[in-house]
């Protein structure tokens, strides 16, 4: 379990976050077992998202309050912490020089449950070659190949930072792939993005950031128990967020009814972005 405990944290008098609490945990299926769980970690740019995955990490130390993965303060980053977590960042040094291969093999001393036939397997279904040098490929495939070596260290939390930044359209599709047939494993993977689209009908819980604060934290099942999501009506004064679409309106409204609705995350997100108040006081 991630545990962000009235952290605060700024960048010298600019604050980032204000005395935030949060928690990014597994979950539990029916066998008792701990599952996995994708979340979404949004916000625009600049409200601290890579900020948030550094804390985690230990790669930023807060000003006050305090942040623990599995019981290890972050900021001491003890080995014992590491080898559970991995953090890919929107860009990365590679060595020229190097192959994916041997990029992965001067990580097996600080991961002991890197999967190597899960490295080949994903480096497979992502299209890129293991053997193939860094300084041979294109920017997406450099990118393909750090998300199959993320995946493949066999941590409990991988972290990832606009991973679908520089990737092309059928690449999005593979990772979106990829990370569905993750979804029932005991990894914990937070994705942070600012590319709302990208990430749809994958990622639950959601968790927007705005303001130096946390404006929603909430399972994808909760949200549509509070709101409803109209498509194809007509302009509602009562939407909390309206946007023109063929063939009408999508109305994003309180669900007073109780009725069931289909999430659009983009739509949500602006709806968060123009009520915040009200959103805080509805999910509080």
């Amino acid at each position: 379990m991630i545990e962000i405990k009235n952290l605060s944290f700024s960048y010298k008098k600019m604050p980032v976050f204000t005395n935030i609490d949060l928690t990014f945990d597994g979950k539990v299926d029916s066998n008792d077992e701990q599952r996995g769980h994708i979340y979404g970690l949004l916000g625009e740019n600049g409200v601290g998202k890579t900020t948030l995955l550094k804390l985690i990490c230990g790669l930023l130390r807060p000003k006050e309050g305090c942040c623990s993965v599995d019981g290890f303060t972050s900021q001491e980053r003890l080995p014992e912490m590491l080898q559970h977590i991995v953090f890919l960042p929107d860009e990365v040094k590679i060595p020229d020089g190097a192959t994916p291969q041997q990029f992965v093999d001067e990580l097996l001393p600080f991961y002991p449950e890197f999967a190597q036939g899960t490295f080949l397997h994903l480096m497979q279904e992502l299209e890129v070659e293991p053997d193939r040098k860094f300084k041979e490929m294109s920017f997406g495939q450099q990118k393909k190949s750090l998300i199959a070596a993320s995946l493949s260290l066999g941590t409990d939390y991988v972290l990832f930072d606009e991973p679908t930044n520089g990737l092309d359209i059928p690449s999005k599709a593979q990772f979106r792939s990829i990370l569905s047939k993750r979804a029932d494993e005991r990894s914990t993977i937070i994705i942070s993005t600012h590319q709302v689209k990208d990430v749809e009908n994958l990622i639950d819980p959601i968790v927007i950031l705005s303001n130096n604060a946390v404006m929603l934290d909430a399972s994808v099942q909760r949200i549509t128990e509070k709101l409803y999501f109209e498509y194809g009506g007509e302009k509602r004064d009562d939407a909390l967020y309206s946007e023109m679409q063929p063939g009408g309106y999508l109305n994003v409204l309180s669900n007073a009814t109780g009725e069931e609705s289909q999430i659009n995350i983009e739509a949500l997100f602006n709806a968060v972005l123009k009520n915040k108040s009200v959103f805080k006081e509805m999910f509080k």
